[in-house]
């Protein structure tokens, strides 16, 4: 297990020079001059040359990449060109609250998910199961920032009842989680679904039924245990893509984490922090999937002995 986990840590180099390479070019290739929008609008022609001088902008991709990365090897991420803030730092401030939201997030969508994908199995064809499935339907199809959109003029506009964005209190939270949360339920539900109904057919399901277990020992303790690996993959995905997909969400309720973070990076061409935040999505997913795969052992003993 030792050298699965060392393996799977080393695999992380190459994803993350990948990844920062492809920003990097991407972000060079948008329109504007970098050190036009660092200086302002009293930018003279004369400043704006010897800021591209003094910044290495002249220099070729190639070379203002391998320097970041040189840079990123001694754990120096750099400054944010807008407000000359360490990256690492204005990033270490904003994380946990997206970490906060994206973990309270899934947690709201496993409470939901899960029950509403056995029932739907065990009543299969029934009206809950017909209603579950098109409640999971539109969640799926329905846009985030519309949904967060919508949540902030009922129940913030009209009913007063949670604030529309900030981070003042924990109400605040409220409506961005449950933006956040909603296709990833969706997409947890039907796949619990699905895999409850391919168990409870099996020879050793009929068996319990037989010896005369109680009906929730055996979708407890049988099926659920054995439906819990695709499950898991599906939470660890949607977990990842929570913590990257909470840029709208972040941006629709003004929440102070790294998705706003990096969408204002974008517009200014800051991009040492973009490439910062890029680099934290990049290493907290592979952490995630990590952490699934290590999730399996326990779940399956024969996973386990494919690590050994």
């Amino acid at each position: 297990m030792g050298k699965y986990i060392l393996r799977r840590i080393l695999v992380l180099i190459p994803i993350v020079l990948a990844v920062t390479f492809i920003v990097f070019f991407i972000i060079s290739l948008t329109p504007g001059n970098t050190a036009a929008m660092i200086i302002g609008d009293g930018a003279t022609q004369e400043s704006i040359e010897k800021l591209n001088e003094e910044m290495g902008f002249n220099d070729p991709i190639i070379v203002q990449y391998g320097r970041y990365i040189g840079n990123l090897v001694r754990g120096d991420m750099g400054r944010s060109y807008k407000t000359g803030v360490s990256v690492s730092q204005e990033i270490g401030s904003r994380f946990p609250n997206t970490l906060k939201l994206t973990m309270l997030s899934i947690l709201i969508s496993i409470a939901i998910s899960i029950p509403i994908g056995i029932i739907s199995a065990t009543k299969q064809y029934s009206i809950f199961d017909n209603f579950g499935m098109i409640l999971a339907l539109i969640g799926i199809s329905m846009p985030s920032f519309w949904l967060g959109l919508n949540l902030i003029i009922i129940f913030s506009l009209r009913l007063g009842w949670l604030p529309s964005g900030g981070a003042d209190s924990l109400r605040s939270i409220i409506l961005p989680a449950v933006t956040l949360g909603a296709a990833a339920a969706a997409s947890i539900t039907r796949t619990t679904r699905s895999s409850m109904l391919e168990i409870l057919p099996q020879d050793y399901i009929r068996t319990a039924k037989a010896k005369g277990v109680g009906k929730r020992p055996i979708i407890i303790r049988h099926a659920l245990k054995n439906a819990l690996i695709p499950t898991i993959t599906i939470i660890g995905i949607e977990f990842g893509n929570l913590l990257g997909g909470a840029i709208l969400t972040e941006t629709v309720f003004s929440w102070p984490g790294i998705g706003r973070l990096m969408v204002d990076s974008i517009n200014g061409k800051d991009i040492p922090m973009v490439l910062g935040c890029i680099i934290v999505f990049s290493v907290g997913f592979s952490i995630v999937n990590l952490i699934i795969d290590i999730l399996y052992a326990y779940i399956d003993p024969r996973i386990k002995a494919n690590y050994e």
